[in-house]
């Protein structure tokens, strides 16, 4: 058989500002505007009225640009599994799709492996090994997923309850799991990882494969100058979204032909021409709806990144800055919770999900617009400064070293304690927040704040900016920024908290929340509420830009590839992981 191909070919997007042209997307069934205007608008020439604007270095700033990338359009070649081409945004890219009707072609998509080896019960193990392990019991297959753990985890117990055992060969100590398999799925957290990354190696088997979920130990690696042994291939499988949302509908689908969020894969070495299709099957066997070509350099970029930025980290500043607001403002602490959080977790994503941001704007009164106009005009800039600058941080090394040291200083070390990270949950916001909690009504998704909503679809729009112009696939970035954000953390967000989630959720996660939300907060407050206050007046090409910008047409696409199952998420769901449960404290 020939080897698998997997290559990347680039082109450089059209930056032409002052004449952009029409770009007419073809396919007559996908149900939403055909022509669109301003695509790949430039960042720098936006016009914009100065007359109340924030001082001389807020307009430097809004007229500076990131470099532009070429755009990275990534072909790969499978044997088992049908690819297809889908047009975003007028950018041809590949995808698989997913589906249990597939589950019987993962016996040819894993040949040449008898066990699969997934390493940690953190976020994403639980989740993959179970999905693995009944797609796999689906198409009778006799590959065995088994778990490894460090001797004396606490999380040997939840494997059990999951129906990992060690009497019939599906659980046991980290080391004798990944000699013994031929698939290793490192799922460990990111710091876990950098410190144990040489001894992982030494004991892998002389070309196995080296699965991971994340991009991080490969840019960690590039920060030493090193790379990953020859001997072995080493494929990503990332799921957008946290592993309890993989688990949850990947069961929610048993009754359909599958639901599940979506991954990207990555192939970064391949010995022996097996790597891509043994990453589709990984991929199709946890249930991702649809799968995508990125590499792995370019996956933790965005994924650190969209941590920081929309997926968590933002969104934290954000209702922080419009709750404090808010309630200096006159407004009740109940009702304020319910427009800032609740509108966002709820009925922003619910809208975004189903129907597109444009639907989020056009479902408001002509006030209603209005004060989204205020709001998003004066927030754009303001969230694209600091997520420019987290972009480069990650992008530089500088955020994977952050990481690292932060790990470190969990521990006593050089004479100086330790330093755990610290609940956020008991400030007066948040214990607000659970009284709204257990008050709300089944199936309330909040009001729709116009003002509210026009910072968050500001900081999604400026987040797929910066990814669009470092040149990444529009298929990462809607992922990204706008299909993990509200089919994924939100709804979990809605059901528990984003406290709950700052809290909870996986260690590299916690860490940039903790580090950049104050910086999304603190620019809100300084810049862009100023702005308001002084009337400044809405700079209408930027809502313009807003209102034509192909990447509403590209996630049409998407949500056509989207599964018919939303995510049921209980208000009692359980997703802390078991180091950080109270029992175990």
């Amino acid at each position: 058989m020939a080897a698998t191909t997997f290559s990347p070919s680039f082109s450089t997007p059209s930056l032409n500002s002052s004449s952009r042209a029409h770009k007419t997307l073809t396919n007559p069934n996908l149900g939403f505007l055909a022509s669109v205007s301003r695509s790949l608008r430039s960042l720098k020439a936006t016009r914009l009225t100065t007359d109340n604007a924030c001082g001389s270095a807020m307009a430097s700033r809004m007229v500076s640009v990131p470099a532009v990338q070429t755009h990275i359009s990534l072909d790969f070649e499978t044997f088992v599994f049908k690819k297809e081409k889908v047009s975003l945004a007028g950018q041809d890219e590949y995808i698989v799709r997913g589906g249990r009707d597939l589950f019987k072609l993962l016996p040819d998509a894993f040949k040449g492996i008898k066990q699969i080896g997934v390493i940690g019960w953190g976020s994403q193990g639980p989740a993959q090994a179970q999905n693995l392990r009944d797609s796999l019991a689906d198409a009778k297959s006799d590959i065995i997923v088994k778990v490894g753990l460090r001797k004396g985890s606490r999380s040997f117990d939840e494997a059990r309850a999951a129906g990992f055992s060690e009497e019939n060969g599906t659980l046991g100590d980290i080391w004798e799991t990944i000699s013994g398999s031929d698939l290793v799925l490192l799922l460990i957290s990111d710091a876990a990882q950098a410190d144990n990354y040489e001894k992982i190696f030494s004991y892998m088997k002389p070309n196995s494969i080296l699965g991971l979920s994340h991009g991080f130990l490969l840019g960690h690696l590039q920060s030493k100058g090193l790379d990953f042994p020859k001997n072995i291939s080493v494929i990503a499988v990332c799921p957008k979204g946290m592993g309890p949302s993989v688990r949850r509908l990947y069961v929610q689908g048993r009754e359909i032909n599958g639901a599940g969020i979506n991954s990207s894969f990555g192939v970064h070495q391949d010995v022996d021409g097996r790597a891509t299709d043994v990453a589709l099957g990984w991929s199709v066997a946890l249930g991702s709806p649809f799968t995508f070509a990125t590499t792995l350099e370019q996956e933790y970029k965005s994924d650190i990144f969209g941590e920081r930025g929309i997926l968590l980290g933002a969104v934290h500043g954000i209702v922080e800055s419009l709750f404090r607001r808010y309630t200096e403002n006159g407004m009740s602490e109940d009702l304020a919770y319910k427009n800032t959080v609740e509108c966002i977790t709820g009925i922003i994503s619910k809208t975004i999900s189903t129907q597109g941001m444009l639907a989020v704007y056009n479902s408001l009164s002509e006030e209603g617009k209005r004060e989204f106009e205020t709001a998003y005009s004066a927030s754009y800039y303001p969230c694209m400064d600091i997520l420019y600058e987290c972009y480069e941080d990650v992008a530089s090394g500088s955020e994977i070293r952050s990481v690292v040291l932060a790990g470190q200083r969990f521990y006593e070390k050089d004479g100086l304690p330790a330093f755990p990270m610290g609940k956020i949950d008991q400030t007066r916001m948040w214990k607000v927040g659970e009284r709204v909690q257990k008050a709300r009504p089944s199936g309330d998704l909040g009001p729709l704040y116009p003002f509210t909503a026009g910072v968050y679809v500001a900081l999604m729009m400026a987040q797929i900016e910066i990814l669009r112009k470092k040149g990444h696939s529009y298929s990462e970035i809607i992922n990204e920024s706008v299909i993990e954000a509200v089919d994924s953390l939100n709804p979990f967000m809605h059901a528990r908290g984003v406290s709950f989630m700052v809290d909870n959720c996986s260690t590299t996660a916690r860490l940039g929340s903790r580090k950049w939300a104050p910086r999304f907060d603190y620019i809100l407050t300084q810049q862009a509420l100023v702005a308001v206050d002084k009337g400044t007046p809405i700079n209408q090409d930027l809502l313009s830009n807003f209102l034509s910008d192909p990447v509403h047409g590209a996630i049409e696409v998407c949500a056509q590839l989207r599964p018919t199952v939303d995510i049921s998420v209980t208000p009692d769901a359980d997703f802390v992981r078991p180091e950080l449960r109270q029992s175990g404290n």
